[in-house]
């Protein structure tokens, strides 16, 4: 039996990218692997490097937990564990443990360190609260896009590290698992993301959706003086190619070659399919988002699920360290 881990940080609300890259691709894992243990993380500590306001924080949780039950994750499934991380001490307990192994020097050849002059403590340790996550739990795999592989060669190296130091191995060495090597573009072609305001979200309302969609960029020419091979490689028809099926996308492309289709409708084309596609998850968002007292005790029940493995294995971290004797 493998234990795999996920989560989506709690910085707003997830979007398209992350519900292709992570989302769909984990619950369609669970459900073809049902014999692993499974570990569903909401990371609202990893936010707090952005998000310092108190009510933003909580909603934010609440978004990302209706997120993946909208989705029916199996939250009642004795080998699945759904949990918010800042309930988890033992992970900050782990943090500052691995933060006294792992050299700072190390830590600012990270990415996002090295094209940000702006940052905090948080952003340079993010990656040891990563590692924390996974290791806590003896990791096997993580479910990452390919843009958090970084992440995970660096848990790697902490793991081996501290094994080494110890002369013992306390810790697994984890696995990526990547379901998507492709980037999600955003609306502008740059990589979808809630910073850049670029985002496609399947949950917003009618009216925002639509907009967003429409405000997809495209090539400045008119459909009769553009070949096929051109509109095939615009953001559009990536986008519509990676959120649809096979004979959907066939369908549109068929549309093209044949009618001559605009942007202007393949946008509405595509807006239509969200709506159609998703019209039962964003039924059950808006559901528990309107309920979230149901979302509370969900939460509660997968720390008093977890707790007792989250305890197991620190005292164990604890007595190799030498904190217990």
């Amino acid at each position: 039996m493998k234990r795999i881990i996920t989560g989506i940080q709690s910085s707003g609300m997830p979007h398209l990218g992350n519900i292709i890259n992570i989302v769909l691709p984990t619950i369609k894992y669970i459900k073809d692997n049902n014999i692993n243990k499974y570990y569903i993380m909401i990371a609202d500590l990893h936010s707090f490097t952005i998000y310092k306001n108190k009510n933003i924080l909580i909603n934010n949780i609440y978004i990302n937990a209706a997120i993946w039950l909208s989705f029916n994750i199996q939250y009642y499934n004795k080998n699945l564990f759904f949990y918010r991380q800042s309930d988890i001490k033992e992970i900050t307990e782990l943090f500052w443990y691995l933060n006294c192994f792992f050299p700072l020097n190390r830590l600012k050849l990270f990415h996002s360190i090295k094209n940000n002059n702006n940052y905090n403590m948080g952003i340079i340790n993010y990656p040891i609260l990563m590692a924390s996550d996974i290791l806590l739990y003896n990791i096997d795999k993580v479910i990452v896009g390919i843009d958090q592989k970084q992440h995970i060669e660096i848990t790697r190296k902490i793991a081996k590290l501290v094994n080494n130091k110890l002369n013992k191995i306390i810790f697994n060495i984890p696995k990526s698992l990547i379901f998507n090597n492709k980037l999600i573009p955003g609306i502008d072609g740059k990589k979808m993301s809630k910073s850049l305001g670029n985002i496609i979200n399947i949950f917003a309302n009618k009216y925002i959706l639509e907009k967003q969609i429409m405000n997809i960029h495209t090539v400045n020419k008119n459909i009769n003086n553009i070949t096929y091979d051109e509109i095939k490689n615009t953001i559009l028809l990536k986008i519509y190619k990676y959120i649809s099926d096979n004979d959907e996308y066939s369908y549109i492309k068929d549309k093209i070659k044949n009618n001559r289709i605009g942007f202007y409708n393949i946008k509405k084309k595509l807006f239509k399919y969200i709506l159609l596609k998703f019209n039962k998850e964003r039924k059950l968002f808006n559901y528990y988002i309107e309920n979230k007292k149901i979302i509370k005790k969900i939460l509660l029940k997968g720390y008093n699920k977890i707790k007792k493995i989250s305890k197991k294995r620190s005292y164990i971290i604890n007595k190799e360290l030498g904190f217990k004797i």
